[in-house]
Protein backbone atom coordinates (compact mmCIF):
# COMPACT_ATOMS: atom_id res chain seq x y z
CA UNK A 1 0.00 0.00 0.00
CA UNK A 2 1.62 3.61 -0.96
CA UNK A 3 1.41 6.30 1.25
CA UNK A 4 0.00 9.03 -0.10
CA UNK A 5 1.88 12.37 -0.03
CA UNK A 6 -0.08 15.03 1.74
CA UNK A 7 0.87 18.62 1.57
CA UNK A 8 0.99 19.33 5.84
CA UNK A 9 2.86 21.95 6.74
CA UNK A 10 5.63 21.28 9.44
CA UNK A 11 4.82 23.81 12.23
CA UNK A 12 9.11 24.40 12.40
CA UNK A 13 9.18 25.77 9.01
CA UNK A 14 6.05 27.54 8.61
CA UNK A 15 5.44 30.67 6.55
CA UNK A 16 2.67 32.47 4.89
CA UNK A 17 2.92 34.57 2.02
CA UNK A 18 6.46 32.81 1.51
CA UNK A 19 7.88 34.69 4.16
CA UNK A 20 8.56 32.88 7.93
CA UNK A 21 5.48 32.84 10.04
CA UNK A 22 7.53 33.97 12.83
CA UNK A 23 8.03 37.17 11.01
CA UNK A 24 4.08 37.33 10.17
CA UNK A 25 3.59 37.11 13.80
CA UNK A 26 5.84 40.02 14.58
CA UNK A 27 4.71 42.17 11.99
CA UNK A 28 0.96 41.53 13.72
CA UNK A 29 2.50 42.47 16.78
CA UNK A 30 3.80 46.07 15.86
CA UNK A 31 0.82 46.37 13.30
CA UNK A 32 -1.35 45.77 16.74
CA UNK A 33 0.90 48.20 19.46
CA UNK A 34 0.37 50.74 16.69
CA UNK A 35 -3.35 50.38 16.67
CA UNK A 36 -3.43 50.47 20.41
CA UNK A 37 -1.33 53.68 20.40
CA UNK A 38 -3.93 55.15 17.78
CA UNK A 39 -7.14 53.86 19.73
CA UNK A 40 -5.43 55.41 23.27
CA UNK A 41 -4.67 58.94 21.22
CA UNK A 42 -8.41 58.83 19.53
CA UNK A 43 -10.16 58.27 23.13
CA UNK A 44 -7.26 60.80 24.54
CA UNK A 45 -8.60 63.90 22.03
CA UNK A 46 -12.12 62.86 22.51
CA UNK A 47 -11.99 62.31 25.63
CA UNK A 48 -16.08 62.86 26.98
CA UNK A 49 -17.43 63.09 23.49
CA UNK A 50 -16.16 59.26 22.80
CA UNK A 51 -19.58 58.39 24.71
CA UNK A 52 -21.65 60.26 22.35
CA UNK A 53 -19.60 58.84 19.44
CA UNK A 54 -20.61 56.45 16.80
CA UNK A 55 -17.99 53.80 18.90
CA UNK A 56 -19.51 55.02 21.98
CA UNK A 57 -23.25 54.64 20.82
CA UNK A 58 -22.89 51.08 20.03
CA UNK A 59 -21.58 50.20 23.69
CA UNK A 60 -24.15 50.34 26.82
CA UNK A 61 -23.08 53.19 28.77
CA UNK A 62 -23.15 50.67 31.62
CA UNK A 63 -20.71 48.48 30.06
CA UNK A 64 -18.20 51.69 29.72
CA UNK A 65 -18.34 52.28 32.99
CA UNK A 66 -17.69 49.14 34.09
CA UNK A 67 -14.10 49.40 31.51
CA UNK A 68 -13.63 52.53 33.57
CA UNK A 69 -13.88 50.79 36.88
CA UNK A 70 -11.25 48.51 35.26
CA UNK A 71 -8.75 51.00 34.17
CA UNK A 72 -9.50 53.39 37.25
CA UNK A 73 -8.62 50.39 39.52
CA UNK A 74 -6.07 48.67 37.72
CA UNK A 75 -4.45 51.38 35.65
CA UNK A 76 -1.42 50.12 33.38
CA UNK A 77 -2.29 46.74 34.56
CA UNK A 78 -5.50 46.13 32.87
CA UNK A 79 -4.19 47.07 29.53
CA UNK A 80 -2.02 44.69 29.84
CA UNK A 81 -4.78 42.15 30.52
CA UNK A 82 -7.38 43.23 28.36
CA UNK A 83 -4.95 41.64 25.60
CA UNK A 84 -6.61 37.95 27.10
CA UNK A 85 -10.03 39.51 27.89
CA UNK A 86 -11.93 39.88 24.35
CA UNK A 87 -14.59 42.97 25.50
CA UNK A 88 -11.76 44.78 27.03
CA UNK A 89 -9.49 44.48 24.60
CA UNK A 90 -11.42 46.19 21.92
CA UNK A 91 -12.98 48.54 24.55
CA UNK A 92 -10.29 49.45 26.83
CA UNK A 93 -7.45 51.07 25.11
CA UNK A 94 -10.26 54.28 24.00
CA UNK A 95 -11.68 54.40 27.77
CA UNK A 96 -7.77 54.61 28.53
CA UNK A 97 -7.40 57.72 26.27
CA UNK A 98 -10.58 59.23 27.48
CA UNK A 99 -9.67 59.05 31.16
CA UNK A 100 -5.86 59.69 30.64
CA UNK A 101 -3.99 57.17 32.09
CA UNK A 102 -0.43 57.67 32.00
CA UNK A 103 0.89 57.67 28.95
CA UNK A 104 4.17 56.11 29.50
CA UNK A 105 2.46 53.24 31.71
CA UNK A 106 0.14 52.54 28.66
CA UNK A 107 3.04 52.19 26.10
CA UNK A 108 5.01 50.12 28.36
CA UNK A 109 1.97 47.80 29.32
CA UNK A 110 0.52 47.87 25.27
CA UNK A 111 3.74 46.36 24.29
CA UNK A 112 3.53 43.66 26.79
CA UNK A 113 0.63 42.69 26.20
CA UNK A 114 1.74 42.68 21.73
CA UNK A 115 4.54 40.93 22.78
CA UNK A 116 3.11 38.28 24.85
CA UNK A 117 -0.85 38.15 23.00
CA UNK A 118 -0.13 37.94 19.78
CA UNK A 119 2.84 35.01 19.54
CA UNK A 120 0.80 33.00 21.98
CA UNK A 121 -2.34 33.52 20.01
CA UNK A 122 -0.80 32.94 16.72
CA UNK A 123 1.27 29.65 17.41
CA UNK A 124 -1.70 28.18 19.57
CA UNK A 125 -3.80 28.83 16.57
CA UNK A 126 -1.24 27.39 14.33
CA UNK A 127 -0.85 24.80 16.09
CA UNK A 128 -4.15 23.33 16.37
CA UNK A 129 -4.95 24.17 12.54
CA UNK A 130 -1.57 21.71 12.02
CA UNK A 131 -2.41 19.44 14.03
CA UNK A 132 -6.64 19.11 12.71
CA UNK A 133 -4.77 18.48 9.45
CA UNK A 134 -2.43 16.22 10.46
CA UNK A 135 -5.25 14.20 11.97
CA UNK A 136 -7.38 14.67 8.73
CA UNK A 137 -4.48 13.47 6.73
CA UNK A 138 -4.22 10.24 8.95
CA UNK A 139 -8.06 9.84 9.50
CA UNK A 140 -10.35 11.57 8.30
CA UNK A 141 -13.23 10.02 10.31
CA UNK A 142 -11.43 11.20 13.23
CA UNK A 143 -11.11 14.58 11.94
CA UNK A 144 -14.76 15.23 10.95
CA UNK A 145 -15.69 13.74 14.97
CA UNK A 146 -13.23 15.99 16.47
CA UNK A 147 -14.71 19.24 14.25
CA UNK A 148 -18.23 18.37 15.58
CA UNK A 149 -17.19 17.96 19.21
CA UNK A 150 -15.60 21.48 19.05
CA UNK A 151 -18.63 22.77 17.42
CA UNK A 152 -20.95 21.27 19.65
CA UNK A 153 -18.83 22.38 22.68
CA UNK A 154 -18.48 26.09 21.01
CA UNK A 155 -22.26 25.76 20.59
CA UNK A 156 -23.20 24.37 24.08
CA UNK A 157 -20.61 27.33 25.39
CA UNK A 158 -22.70 30.55 23.80
CA UNK A 159 -26.03 28.66 24.51
CA UNK A 160 -25.14 28.72 28.29
CA UNK A 161 -23.70 32.05 28.04
CA UNK A 162 -26.63 33.63 26.50
CA UNK A 163 -29.15 31.53 29.64
CA UNK A 164 -27.04 33.05 32.13
CA UNK A 165 -27.59 36.32 30.78
CA UNK A 166 -30.61 36.08 30.60
CA UNK A 167 -31.12 35.43 33.91
CA UNK A 168 -28.86 37.83 35.46
CA UNK A 169 -31.72 40.23 33.47
CA UNK A 170 -35.07 38.17 34.66
CA UNK A 171 -33.51 38.55 38.09
CA UNK A 172 -32.49 42.54 38.09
Amino acid sequence: MRHLAIAIPDPTRASLFGLPYWLIVAVGAVALFGAFQAYYWIGYKLGDKLYESKFGRKLPRERIRSVERVVEKWGALAVYACFWVPVLRHTLPWVAGALRISYPWYVVASALGCLTWVPVTSFALYSVIWGWLELAAHSPVAAAVAAVIAASAVTAFVVWRRRRKSEKVLAA
